[in-house]
């Protein structure tokens, strides 16, 4: 059987009395992209930062293609790419200037950084900018040249923290591509808060809330587990509220704004069509009908509980 590439055991670290994490545990395989999700101080940034060798850990262990973070840091390191949410750039040099630099600081065999650097810009298609002044570059741009300072030294675990923030939708999609392209040969870990984002790109998900991992598996279970328990609809004229709480299943009507509504409903996995059901036998004019997606807030709150339940 192939060994993890990444495989963290019993992690636990705490700063002062509170502990930031507790017996965190997984393993990632070779090649795919894995969502990190956690919201503000739920122990997200200290279990990239411990995974990454930048903050040594109170408990546990964490093994990069093998070798132990601890017992040798520069070994672990040398397989893994990170680029944090504020990408590390120097303004005032060129692309190809940047990333040979950036070569050289990974230890990359002189003979091999121009070959090195060159695959990296084609790759994050960097080549035909390559002596273009950072500073000159676009927001776009600038994450592709981040992205590429992470795998310029070609390693097997790629961390990416972030790598979508403050671009515009254009840019998103592109570096979405390009995290995609990466993940056929890597294993990447992908930290966002953005439910859509980890939808478009994981393979994998592994939710942390309060220091304790409250879901890990693949993104089919995870959109199974986080069953909509909403639904959308557009009228073409209003409705008495009264009048769509009488399907059977629905719980609470709010109109939203004219001839919108929010629909709770009871779980029923045919709710919508009751709701088109009951639309056609009066005549209701229903233009529209959508599950309503939960709020990455709510989802971490039913993982919670539902953890806490079982403890």
């Amino acid at each position: 059987m192939e060994q993890a590439i990444v495989k963290v055991v019993d992690l636990s670290h705490r700063y002062t009395m509170q502990w930031a994490i507790k017996n965190i545990n997984f393993e990632l395989d070779r090649c795919g992209v894995v969502g990190l999700l956690g919201a503000n101080g739920a122990g997200k940034s200290t279990t990239m930062n411990i995974i990454c060798g930048v903050l040594n850990q109170t408990h546990g262990d964490v093994y990069i293609d093998g070798v132990n973070m601890k017992t040798d840091p520069i070994k672990a390191k040398s397989n893994i790419g990170f680029l944090p949410q504020k990408p590390p750039l120097y303004p005032d040099l060129n692309v190809k200037e940047y990333l040979s630099f950036c070569a050289d600081f990974h230890m990359v065999d002189k003979r091999k950084i121009k070959s090195t650097v060159e695959r990296a810009m084609d790759y994050c298609g960097l080549s035909h900018i390559q002596k273009r002044m950072i500073r000159n570059l676009s927001g776009g741009y600038q994450q592709r040249v981040g992205i590429a300072q992470a795998i310029v030294h070609e390693p097997k675990f790629v961390v990416l923290d972030e790598p979508t923030n403050g671009l515009d939708p254009n840019q998103i999609l592109e570096v979405r591509r390009l995290v995609k392209e990466i993940a056929k040969e890597r294993t990447v870990l992908l930290s966002t808060h953005i439910l859509s984002e980890v939808q478009a790109t994981c393979d994998q998900i592994k939710m942390i809330d309060a220091g304790k991992m409250v879901f890990s598996g693949t993104m089919e279970e995870f959109d199974n587990y986080i069953e909509p328990h909403t639904i959308l609809a557009i009228f073409d004229s209003a409705l008495p509220e009264e009048d769509l709480r009488s399907i059977e299943g629905i719980i609470k009507v709010e109109e939203i704004r004219d001839r919108h509504y929010r629909l709770w409903f009871d779980g029923s996995p045919d709710m919508t069509k009751r709701v088109m059901e009951k639309s056609l036998q009066h005549d209701w004019g229903l233009l529209e009908i959508n599950f309503e997606r939960s709020s990455l807030d709510t989802i971490f709150a039913q993982l919670s509980n539902n953890t806490k339940s079982k403890e």
